[in-house]
């Protein structure tokens, strides 16, 4: 009775409408699950949707969250803009929280708070190095940045376990596989007393205006997104789709290692085998569901950490198994694709069926 036919021209209501639609249809299949679960429907959409915003603590303990998500979403947005597919941000979240921890551990008595700026500058550092690799390997024999980024991942994981249970393992931890705590001169600077919001939030919405004016207002960010999408006609344009394909990696990289330092040197205070949180994958969907633009990832950033808070709730209130965050992840981002192609595509009525 129903067929898809194809638009003159692709829907901009609908560029805007699908997230929207996909997170409708997401809480629709959500309650349904409530259900099947044998769980209230109504205390499940509480737990992620009201819980996290009803008090102040639990809007700083959602701004958290949302940090490290924009702040890798951003750099990713870069890359998906560039038509370069880094699947592989959680193990640059990773490294450059490695990078951060091996300074923060530098700190001692006599340390000033200038270390603070050295935790964030290696965090940087160390993305950027563990992209680079990917970048490289891209460059010079065009291997898949997506099969190697991802693959680094575990790689980073391998680094961060080997550290933790040998070199950089706290002696007197009680044999738990972490680092000391670090010194209270390294903590990101707190925005206010009484919460775990820091100053990596600011450094989030400042970088979310940075990108905005980068891609939309610079005569480089328009070359950075030709010479993804289109690398004949940026070579007769005179843009380096070399340079893109660099600036798209390290950029991303880049992102995703200051994420893992204002971890590190944030909420967590040391490193641990748990330092990998999943960020980096999350941070995919938040950038296609935000439409790889600034504001809109400012938005989808905090409704994904709605979903990583909900999920801790519902193991505590209604005894659901960790995995519902990934459940409600996944749900969001599989709508949302089947959502888009109405950009694309309209629905057409023809008829009662034979």
């Amino acid at each position: 009775m129903f067929k898809l036919e194809p638009r003159p021209q692709a829907s901009k209501f609908w560029s805007y409408g699908s997230p929207l639609l996909a997170l409708v249809i997401t809480v629709l299949i959500g309650v349904a699950l409530f259900i099947a679960l044998g769980k209230d429907p109504v205390k499940g959409l509480q737990v992620f949707f009201w819980e996290p915003v009803k008090t102040p603590y639990a809007l700083g303990e959602l701004m958290v969250k949302a940090t490290p998500l924009l702040v890798i979403a951003l750099g990713l947005a870069v890359c998906f803009r560039s038509n370069v597919w880094n699947i592989g941000a959680e193990g640059q979240f990773v490294i450059g929280a490695i990078a951060a921890g091996g300074v923060a551990l530098l700190a001692d008595k006599e340390t000033g708070r200038w270390i603070v700026l050295a935790i964030l500058l290696a965090g940087v550092a160390g993305g950027m190095a563990w992209a680079g690799i990917t970048a490289l390997l891209r460059d010079r024999f065009n291997a898949s940045e997506i099969l190697v980024s991802l693959m680094l991942v575990y790689v980073a994981d391998m680094v961060l376990s080997f550290l933790v249970y040998g070199p950089w393992k706290d002696p007197g931890g009680y044999n738990f596989p972490q680092t000391r705590t670090f010194d209270a001169v390294t903590q990101i600077p707190r925005l206010m007393s009484g919460s775990r919001v820091s100053a990596g939030l600011l450094l989030a919405l400042v970088g979310a205006a940075l990108l905005w004016v980068f891609l939309f207002r610079t005569r480089a960010g328009f070359a950075q997104q030709v010479g993804g999408l289109a690398p004949a006609a940026a070579r007769y344009a005179g843009f380096s789709s070399r340079k893109a394909l660099w600036v798209a990696l390290l950029t991303s990289g880049g992102a995703a290692g200051l994420a893992g330092a204002l971890e590190v040197a944030g909420p967590i205070g040391q490193l641990t085998p748990y330092v990998p949180a999943g960020y980096g994958f999350a941070a995919i969907i938040v950038a296609f569901v935000g439409r790889l633009h600034p504001v809109g990832m400012v938005f989808s950033a905090v409704l994904m950490s709605m979903f990583y808070i909900g999920g801790e709730l519902a193991q505590s209130r209604l005894g659901l198994p960790k995995s519902i965050t990934g459940v409600f992840q996944g749900l969001l981002l599989f709508t949302l694709l089947a959502c888009d192609t109405l950009i694309a595509y309209r629905l057409k009525f023809t008829g009662r069926a034979a």
